[in-house]
This record gives C-alpha cells, structure tokens and sequence, in this order.
C-alpha cells in the first residue's frame, strides 16, 4: 500500500491509500488545502484539529450545494423526460378523423339551373308589370 505525503494548511501528512490512487489523493488533499488556505487568510494560525475540522466542514457544505444542484437538474431532467414521453405518445396515436360533407356536382348544377330559372320568372314579371 503506498504512502503519500499531503500537504493542508502547510502542514506535512503521511497518509497510505489503495494502489493506483494516489492522484486522486492528491486532489482531494488539494481542494481539502484550498479550503484550510482561505481559513488561514481569514482567522490565522489555528490547532490543525480545528484547521482540518473547519476546511473539511466548508469543503462538505460546497459538496452538499453541488449535490442539491444535481438533485434539481434531474428533477428538471426528468420533467423533461415525462413531457417529451406525453408528447410521444400523442403521436402516436391516430389523427382525428374530420369528414367534411361535399355538395355533387350535379346538385351545383340543378341549383345553378333553378337560379337561372327564377332569375328569368322575375324579370318577365317585371316587364309584365312595367
């Protein structure tokens, strides 16, 4: 099991991890060190207990706003999801069937006929009575 050396708050850590790990050691210890830095910058010297317990506290709250802004982006994601399935669904289904009624032919043509006719009966009872 390798050791790693860290360094926090300018303090020297020997800490052992799992084969292969050790990047992901050091980068964690990296923003655990961030963290104790900006303490450091605002309060000053402190015990290392107390520097480690604040860091890794101000390190948990970013983690925890990061993991509340993954649990709305999925929300959202899956509100998406559900709409874009509703939407799907409608296509899915058979269009309405609008039937619109048509006027034959024929019947255009015996109204057109029955127009003209009563157009002639009204002008030869205008003459008669003119």
């Amino acid at each position: 099991m390798p050791e790693v050396s860290i360094s926090i708050g300018g303090r020297s850590f020997d800490v052992a991890c799992q084969e292969g790990e050790e990047q992901y050691l050091h980068a964690a210890a990296k923003m655990l060190d961030d963290e104790a830095q900006v303490l450091s910058d605002q309060v000053g010297r402190m015990p290392e207990a107390r520097m480690l317990l604040m860091a890794g506290l101000m390190l948990a709250d970013k983690t925890a706003s990061v993991e509340d802004d993954v649990a709305a982006v999925k929300a959202e994601l899956a509100e998406r999801d559900a709409e874009i399935a509703r939407l799907r669904s409608m296509a899915d289904k058979e269009p309405e069937r609008v039937e619109v009624p048509v006027v034959p032919e024929s019947v255009t043509d015996t109204l057109a006929e029955l127009a003209a006719r009563a157009e002639a009966l009204a002008a030869s009872v205008e003459e008669k009575t003119a």
